[in-house]
């Protein structure tokens, strides 16, 4: 079955252009040009996914996202921001209200598909036992803090697992290396950035072909991919 995504977008063309890629990939796409059609739309049918412009000319989307965030009923729902606003400030505030990933305009037509479907797949690991399905043969137990390799168990050190947690939640997302210490261990234990290198050089050892998921962006951290490298 096709999965459903909403978009919320006031200028046309690029509504039009972002209905084009998603329909080219699969999925069943609805449009509102303003916050107010979205709302019955809600009513009749809840969506997949929705894909939220922030200057919309009824409500600004952040706000949307937090309302939409605070009602039961629509909480569950995953919400990419699609905005012209590059500062990492609103990108920061995008994602503490709610929303599961933030893509700025212009956009290239494969990366948002390939952010879509990461989000929906994150989505489906949340609702479905808290097991995540990385990519084929390869899954994390988040019940359980266990990863397989086509069936078999991996062993990894829990500082191992919890990088791939953390670096998963958000496929794209540059994480700094005080950043993921801040995740590991927060105030609790005193170590050295360059202690993140020597994990995450341990945990691409240990998962093989999908080392290439885990990239070192120079001069900033790293980030995950959702699909590995040939």
């Amino acid at each position: 079955m096709q999965k459903l995504i909403y978009i919320v977008e006031d200028e046309a063309d690029i509504m039009e252009l972002i209905a084009l890629k998603l329909r080219g990939g699969g999925f069943d796409v609805r449009c509102y040009p303003v916050a107010k059609d979205l709302f019955p739309a809600l009513e009749e049918l809840v969506p997949d996914l929705i894909m939220l412009d922030l200057m919309l000319p009824d409500m600004d989307g952040m706000e949307l996202c937090a309302v939409l965030k605070k009602e039961e009923r629509f909480a569950g729902i995953p919400i990419i921001m699609l905005t012209a606003r590059v500062d990492i400030e609103d990108k920061v505030k995008g994602l503490e209200t709610g929303a599961d990933d933030y893509i700025t305009k212009p956009f290239d037509g494969g990366e948002l598909i390939a952010r879509v479907n990461a989000v929906l797949r994150r989505a489906g690991w949340e609702t479905h036992k808290n097991v995540l399905v990385i990519a084929h043969g390869f899954k994390l137990d988040f019940n359980r803090f266990e990863a397989f390799i086509k069936g078999k168990r991996i062993d990894l050190t829990l500082t191992e697992f919890k990088i791939l947690q953390l670096l998963t939640k958000r496929p794209g997302w540059v994480y700094s290396r005080a950043q993921i210490l801040d995740y590991l261990w927060g105030t609790d234990k005193i170590v050295i950035e360059r202690s993140v290198d020597v994990h995450i050089k341990n945990l691409r050892e240990k998962i093989g072909k999908f080392a290439t998921m885990i990239r070192n962006i120079r001069g900033m951290g790293y980030k995950f991919d959702s699909d590995p490298e040939d």
